[in-house]
Formats: C-alpha cells, structure tokens, sequence
C-alpha cells in the first residue's frame, strides 16, 4: 500500500509558477514509477507528467512540454512538479499517482493522492 498527498497547489496569476509536492509513504518508493494527471471542471482527468523510478525517463504531455518538469527524490520519498508560465487552461485539480508500471494512462497507476487544487487567475 502506498499513501500520497499532494501539496503546493493555489491561485497563481497567468504567468507564474508553482511547485507541487508528492509525498509518498509505505515500502519501495523508489520502485514506483511517478506520474501526474490533472482535472478541470467538466472534463476528463488528463496525463500531464510521468517519471521512472530511477528519474532517468520522463514523460510530457505537449500541452505542458517545456513549462512543467517532472522529478522525484527517492531519499525523501517526493516527487515534484515545478510549473512556470502558467496558463489560465492549467487550471484544475491536480493529482500524483504511484505505480510500477510507467506510462500516459490514468489505467496504469494504481495508487492516488487526494488531488490539490490550482487556479490560475487571466
């Protein structure tokens, strides 16, 4: 079993930046591939990030290629998303997700955070 909470969520002005944080909890950690996915009002959750358990591959969604990067630190069982030029679109509820298995697909990762909300203000 794997427990994680999301923090760093907020109101953002068009422009800015956040840093989110997954803090996970239960065996092996570092053996779960990290991902997060996000959901707006009225749509489908949708892939945003993933990470390898060793942090050697990353995937992105192209909305968010080149604004937000993915990391984790295994020694402190955390894995990050930092946004920067943040876009009225980006917000949503905000979600970590743990699996051993790596990829795009919300179907692939078996344990969630709760979600933190982020807004971003036009």
């Amino acid at each position: 079993q794997v427990y994680l909470a999301e923090t760093g969520g907020g109101l953002v002005q068009a422009g800015g930046s956040l840093r989110l944080s997954c803090a996970a909890s239960g065996p092996s950690f570092s053996y779960y591939a990290m991902a997060w996915f996000r959901q707006a009002p009225g749509k489908e959750r949708e892939f945003i990030a993933a990470i390898s358990w060793s942090g050697g591959t990353t995937l992105y969604a192209d909305s968010v290629k080149g604004r937000f990067t993915i990391s984790r630190d295994n020694a402190e069982n955390t894995a990050y998303l930092q946004m920067n030029s943040l876009k009225f679109e980006d917000t949503a509820v905000y979600y970590c997700a743990a699996d051993d298995r790596f990829g795009r697909s919300q179907w692939e990762y078996t344990w969630w955070g709760q979600g933190t909300q982020v807004t971003v203000s036009p």
